[in-house]
């Protein structure tokens, strides 16, 4: 009995591995176990049945070189292509050696050593052939493994940049939050400078006015005190002697004493004007408490705007400007903060002031200085009950470049000398913070400067 079945069971197995690898066992399992069952039945034919030796040994040698040749027929199985090129001269010598042995053994006998050789050689060629094959399989496997290994290193390398990127977008997000975070610190402590240096120079500008203001209310009160009393004696003068004088003086004399009573009238009316001023100084000058009073808005934009006129008058003996007054007289009070509103409503003033004085300066005698001051009461978007102050004066204006800057602390248009900057930021946190409220402007440079106070009526008080 030849080898080739166990052969054949050999490359069978052989082509199984292969087809397994690639993927392919599944489609090629049947017709493997096949292959099986038939080199078995042929081994196990040959060996139960000596009358049929020589047919088995044909048959054999057939079936063995057609699993051989199957990969150059079959294109699932190429993988074998190289276990079938080291076979396949063992299959052809090996069946020509048997068909010759058994049907031509005149010629087999006479050709013995040259078929043996032949047979020999082919087994060593199929065995050297097996030996390079294994090698390069063993280089393939090995090129196969450092390949998966450079991939799962890929893999891993992929994995661990997702995780850093991941990492360092949280990171970034962590040091952007932080940014923002400082700058909103850095923000409020800008403002919170700010609003030291305001009340520095207001604390200052306080102590400065007060001072004044009780150097100038003690004279004041002279003059008014004894204006009264003058107009009371020429009044008992005029009763007294003036019926004893002679016809001639009397008329006379009564026209001097009504002089001099008007005068001194006049002398009491304006005097009392002064003590308003400076009692409206001193109520200026004086820190604010930070609690909410009834307050008359009509009484108190009427003060501080004649506040502001004549202080101006005072410093500047060629301003005059015209003053346009509306006051809603069913405003009532409502609650506010007197002494914050009145410093608002002053720098309003002052400014619009300015501006129409600048503008006058400009057109000369053609041009009529107006600064127009309204209260009325209005409701808000959200339908809120507020009370609306509009402060408008058809002087210079405001630069629509500017306008987002101008409650900046240490912002203004005036020139260098003549302004702060802490007016209007005083004013805007006045109004937004310490009022719940809201400052508008509106403008157009070269024509007007309309400044819109909103603050909620709260509790009002009706007078």
């Amino acid at each position: 009995m030849s080898l080739e079945p166990f052969l054949a069971v050999f490359v069978i197995t052989q082509f199984r591995k292969h087809l397994k690898n690639d993927g392919l066992l599944t489609k090629w399992d049947r017709y493997i176990n096949i292959g099986y069952f038939i080199a078995i039945g042929i081994f196990v034919f040959g060996v139960s049945f000596d009358h049929g030796e020589k047919l088995t040994t044909v048959v054999s040698h057939l079936f063995f070189l057609g699993v051989v040749i199957s990969p150059y027929y079959i294109e699932d199985l190429k993988s074998g292509k190289q276990l079938a090129f080291a076979l396949i001269p063992y299959a052809i010598a090996g069946l020509i050696q048997d068909v010759l042995e058994k049907w031509f053994p005149t010629f087999y006998n006479n050709h013995d050593n040259m078929i043996q050789s032949l047979v020999v050689f082919s087994l060593i060629w199929a065995f050297s052939l097996w030996l390079l094959s294994r090698k390069q399989t063993k280089a393939l496997e090995n090129e196969r493994k450092q390949r998966f290994a450079e991939q799962e290193q890929n893999r891993m390398m992929a994995a661990m940049k997702v995780n850093l990127e991941s990492e360092v977008k949280e990171r970034t997000a962590e040091l952007t939050k932080q940014t923002e975070e400082l700058q909103l610190a850095l923000s409020e402590l800008k403002s919170t400078q700010a609003q030291l240096i305001q009340s520095e120079k207001m604390a200052s500008l306080g102590e400065l006015t007060a001072g004044i203001a009780h150097e100038i209310q003690n004279p004041l009160n002279f003059v008014n005190n004894f204006s009264e009393v003058s107009i009371e004696l020429l009044e008992e003068l005029k009763e007294e002697v003036l019926d004893k004088l002679p016809d001639d003086v009397k008329e006379d004399a009564g026209d001097i004493i009504n002089d001099i009573t008007q005068n001194l009238s006049k002398i009491n009316q304006h005097g009392k004007r002064a003590d308003a001023i400076v009692k409206g100084m001193l109520q200026h000058s004086r820190a604010t408490t930070g609690k909410k009073e009834p307050t008359d808005i009509n009484a108190l934009a009427d003060e501080y705007l004649r506040l502001s006129y004549h202080g101006l008058r005072a410093k500047d003996k060629s301003f005059n400007a015209g003053m346009k007054t509306s006051f809603d007289p069913d405003l009532g009070k409502i609650e506010a903060i007197p002494q914050d509103l009145g410093r608002v409503l002053l720098n309003l003033f002052n400014n619009s002031f300015y501006s129409v004085t600048e503008k006058k300066r400009v057109l000369g005698d053609g041009y009529d200085p107006t600064v127009t001051v309204n209260t009325k009461k209005v409701k808000s978007p959200q339908g809120v009950s507020m009370v609306q102050i509009t402060v408008e004066d058809n002087g210079i204006g405001i630069p629509q470049k500017v306008l987002d800057k101008i409650y900046q602390p240490f912002f203004t248009t005036k020139p260098t000398g003549q302004g702060t900057g802490l007016g209007l930021s005083m004013s805007y946190d006045i109004i937004t913070k310490g009022h719940g409220g809201e400052l508008k402007v509106e403008t157009a440079e070269g024509e007007f400067a309309r400044f819109v106070i909103c603050i909620p009526v709260g509790n009002v008080a009706q007078s």
